[in-house]
């Protein structure tokens, strides 16, 4: 009678017991990948295992979920998941190719944070009401880049052009990066990127920011109004990371995982990485993660529908 039970115990201390691959469903140098490689370099460290970061992008962060969804449950395939890819696609695509609730197993929340608005150095616009009246110009066309359909980029520019009653044209790329690159370029106008890809560029000089997306004003960012004291009330999104495994996970391994993860978030040095990078660090474990995430597709559904946002 004890010896299943202890044959379990055993299969279950020996994990991991290879390396345990971290997807990211965006491309390199966005938000989710430099949270990903920040954690899985700790994380790997904690385990004793390597954590491979892998980017698979696309379709707004379902190509790399979708293969996520769909991987053995067994401790060795996590995702970073996001607020898009976990919580508005499922309103926004009308085929998904998974679930976001039903195929996978909260682990940990990394944090919140909101997105800013930033246009380029050289941009003539050096306010939210600039970018407005440019963009009720008649024949004037307005571009924002984001980091695909359905991310919390794209919903940002929808939301503002629907309360600042103008047109805007969506610019879909593969993650933050390519569009960081394209507003830089100077081939897209706007873009209302995270806080984590946008900050080192407005340091630098190369961006300016115009606004922030939260209902407060960013840390980092404190001359930068809302956009809700810019003009624009009742605007407010605010992004959010955490870390998924497939449903079916084992109970152990998922709480051994959360458990690391917290104690990777509490870390002073990791919180103040954090603070640069404007999140607001979390912790919070698989059951509050379940919870905020089935809150958070509920209410995005509700904005998405009655902003009539649909993708083709």
């Amino acid at each position: 009678m004890t010896a299943l039970p202890a044959t379990q115990a055993h299969a279950q201390d020996k994990w991991p017991s290879k390396p345990i691959n971290y997807v990211v469903p965006f491309a390199a140098g966005g938000t989710t990948d430099v949270l990903g490689r920040l954690i899985g370099q700790r994380l790997s460290v904690a385990l004793g295992q390597p954590v491979v970061v892998e980017n698979r992008a696309g379709a707004g962060g379902n190509i790399g979920s979708d293969y996520v969804a769909k991987a053995a449950p067994d401790g060795y395939t996590l995702v970073g998941g996001t607020i898009s890819s976990h919580a508005i696609n499922v309103s926004l695509y009308p085929r998904m190719p998974y679930d976001p609730v039903k195929q996978f197993q909260p682990v940990a929340l990394i944090g919140t944070l909101p997105n800013v608005l930033v246009v380029n150095a050289d941009s003539p616009w050096k306010s939210v009401q600039d970018v407005i009246a440019a963009a009720r110009v008649p024949g004037t066309q307005v571009t924002f880049g984001s980091s695909g359909n359905g991310t919390s980029q794209h919903l940002a520019g929808e939301l503002f052009a629907k309360l600042a009653d103008v047109k805007l044209l969506h610019v879909p790329y593969k993650g933050s990066s390519p569009a960081m690159q394209a507003l830089l370029g100077k081939q897209v106008d706007l873009v209302f990127e995270n806080s984590v890809a946008a900050m080192p560029l407005i340091q630098s000089g190369k961006l300016r920011a115009l606004a922030t997306t939260g209902s407060k004003r960013a840390g980092e960012l404190p001359d930068v109004p809302t956009l809700a004291e810019a003009g624009l009330k009742g605007y407010e999104i605010v992004s959010w990371q955490a870390i998924f495994a497939p449903a079916g996970t084992p109970a152990p391994v998922v709480d051994r995982l959360a458990g690391e993860i917290g104690k990777i978030l509490a870390d002073p040095a990791v919180r103040g990485r954090l603070a640069q990078l404007g999140i607001e660090p979390s912790g919070a474990g698989p059951a509050q993660l379940g919870a905020f995430q089935k809150a958070e597709v509920a209410k995005w559904g509700q904005l998405v529908k009655s902003a009539g946002i649909r993708l083709e």
